[in-house]
């Protein structure tokens, strides 16, 4: 059994007799010396969707449920629910707007790597690749001869996410985005 401390985002945990899927992870940090850290969990209820939001301190221990992963590629939106094909038999796996609306803003039909989170054989969550390239629709005109420092602009890209890309980029090209912090990285 890991500890709080050890519990990943996108992870599976067995609380109050419930399975519930990560979302979100903050720690918490009291002052004084003699405070411990807490890790403060956004929970989703893997039966029935609902939110929890608990808090663990650092040295608890959390039981892990069994999950597995499935590598799949964005289908089509069916109202508010996602539908992702699995590579391999082409299964679909519905996932609800809300359950996945941080990961959207780095998810177009062609992005590859992707991975939906399967908990008693029910999609709970969706991993995104390390780096996904999306492309620029709305940025300030390139400047000939900007050299590679740090002078960036923003840039609005073809899911509606907003990212500070260096002066010499222009719109239409294609970038790469780190999915973790969602920052520009480089051309794609």
């Amino acid at each position: 059994m890991p500890k709080a401390s050890e519990i990943k985002k996108n992870a599976a945990i067995e609380y109050n007799g419930k399975v519930y899927f990560v979302k979100d992870i903050a720690k918490l940090t009291p002052s004084g010396r003699a405070g411990a850290s807490l890790y403060r969990m956004r929970l989703y209820e893997v039966a029935t969707g609902a939110k929890a939001d608990e808090s663990f301190k650092a040295d608890e221990m959390i039981n892990t449920a069994e999950f597995s992963k499935k590598k799949v590629m964005f289908s089509y939106v069916d109202g508010n629910e996602y539908v992702f094909m699995d590579n391999e038999d082409y299964t679909p796996y519905s996932l609800d707007k809300e359950v996945i609306s941080d990961e959207l803003m780095f998810i177009t039909e062609e992005t590859i790597g992707l991975q939906v989170l399967i908990v008693d054989e029910k999609p709970v969550g969706l991993e995104l690749p390390t780096s996904v390239d999306l492309v620029i629709t709305q940025t300030d005109p390139s400047i000939k001869g900007a050299s590679a420092s740090a002078r960036t602009k923003p840039a609005v890209l073809s899911t509606g996410l907003t990212v500070q890309v260096p002066e010499y980029i222009s719109r239409g090209e294609k970038i790469k985005v780190n999915t973790a912090e969602g920052k520009y990285t480089s051309r794609a």
